[in-house]
């Protein structure tokens, strides 16, 4: 038999939340088939099996929060499962004779911990802390158990907590108070026509880790149009090529990372963390790109040390980087201690961005879309003249506390000048 264990999932992770089975006991299960997702206050993965056999035992339902080293399941032979007793039949009895009437008392409000329900410990907390009872929350765990996204989703709809205990003592002087006509168990704003959809983990973080953003920064936006027509030259004229090599196609987004990448070299405090005694400029840059989950949330994992990287490598990390978000394979550390952002809107055509900052950084640039344009160049003989080129905006947000406007200027004007002059062919 093999036992299943947390993993340890990040440096800094203790514990971690089963958040759902893919395998239930009995069935078959293939070495490196997904057996679970485990979420933790930085990133849901899918673990696979260790080993390939029976699942004999799962010891920690969905929604439970053990840590790291606990043991989850146990994998092993079909015939090693212990099967279940055989009860001996119970003696027959004799009738008992019927009780006395108990006395009339006043109807108790259950306790979130009511008795006889199975509640994990990060469950029953949730209960107390919100004041909810459990006899009026449908668990959609193993057997029916209240996980913990069950609590969540009760809290996030409006679920009305207890408002009364039961003592021992009358309750005759409080009176029940009929709910309000609008009250339901999705919100006062719901309705037949309406669809509940209850917030995921990752769509919680977020909401938290943003709200804070804007609470915490002097959010200043900065905008410049760049001429993309120097890199989609090299694009076109090295697509096969790259394709063949790659397999993967070549996009303006690699070209931005490098031009970012050599500014922040020029203007490093853009790269940096605000605190209140000082401004702490890293001297390392961990490049964070923002990375959507098919419209289930966002997450931001770190191409490291990017300032050593060409741009081939930092594309082929993206890559990488982009697919496992998608596929929850990223651990903690692939998304932490990042220094910059960039986000990407731009291949759905977007105008101007104008993006949260990732705290603790300082600064995010967002790439918008890119489209053929009449620009106004200048010929070799210093005349002007109308061509078409491939146009686009890029946005910088800046924390006014780390520095000022002049300076996210001249970064954003240094990564447009590079954007446009800088011998792309050369650096493929």
């Amino acid at each position: 038999m093999t036992d299943i264990t947390m993993p340890q999932l990040g440096e800094t992770i203790t514990e971690g939340t089963i958040t759902k089975w893919f395998k239930a006991v009995g069935e078959l299960v293939g070495e490196d088939e997904v057996l679970y997702e485990v979420s933790t206050d930085k990133v849901d993965s899918e673990v696979p099996s260790p080993c390939s056999g029976t699942l004999l035992e799962i010891r920690v339902a969905e929604g439970e929060t053990v840590d790291v080293g606990a043991v989850l399941a146990v994998i092993g032979e079909a015939e090693m499962a212990a099967p279940a007793p055989t009860l001996p039949p119970a003696p027959t009895l004799p009738p008992a004779p019927a009780p006395a009437p108990a006395p009339v008392s006043p109807p108790e409000v259950p306790r979130p911990s009511a008795a006889g329900v199975l509640l994990s410990p990060v469950v029953r907390r949730l209960l107390t802390t919100h004041g909810l009872d459990p006899s009026t929350i449908v668990g959609t765990g193993i057997g029916g158990r209240i996980t913990r996204g069950d609590v969540l989703a009760v809290v996030d709809s409006g679920g009305q907590p207890l408002t009364t205990v039961a003592t021992g003592a009358s309750s005759a002087a409080e009176p029940d108070v009929p709910a309000p006509a609008s009250d339901s168990a999705v919100g006062p704003h719901s309705g037949d026509r309406d669809q509940v959809i209850p917030h995921s983990n990752i769509r919680r973080r977020s909401a938290e880790h943003l709200r804070r953003s804007l609470d915490t920064s002097a959010h200043v936006y900065m905008a410049t149009e760049v001429d993309f027509e120097a890199v989609d030259r090299v694009r076109r004229a090295h697509r096969e090529e790259w394709n063949d090599a790659e397999g993967f196609s070549l996009t303006y987004l690699p070209f931005v990372t490098r031009a970012v990448v050599d500014a922040i070299s020029e203007f490093p405090e853009v790269n940096a963390t605000f605190t209140d005694e000082a401004l702490i400029v890293h001297q390392y840059l961990n490049l964070g790109i923002a990375v959507d989950l098919d419209f289930k949330g966002l997450m931001v994992p770190v191409v490291r040390d990017a300032g050593s990287k060409r741009m081939r490598a930092i594309a082929r990390e993206i890559r990488d980087l982009g697919a496992r978000a998608r596929s929850k394979k990223l651990t903690p550390d692939d998304i932490s201690n990042g220094t910059f952002t960039i986000t990407n809107p731009g291949p759905q055509g977007t105008l101007l961005t104008m993006p949260i900052i990732n705290q603790p950084q300082v600064a995010i640039l967002s790439t918008d879309g890119v489209k053929r344009r009449p620009v106004v160049v200048e010929l070799p003989d210093g005349s002007e003249s109308i061509a078409i080129h491939s146009v686009g905006n890029i946005v910088l947000s800046w924390d006014h506390r780390a520095f000022d406007g002049a300076y996210a200027a001249s970064f954003l004007n240094q990564v447009r000048n590079l954007l446009e002059t800088r011998d792309w062919a050369a650096e493929l």
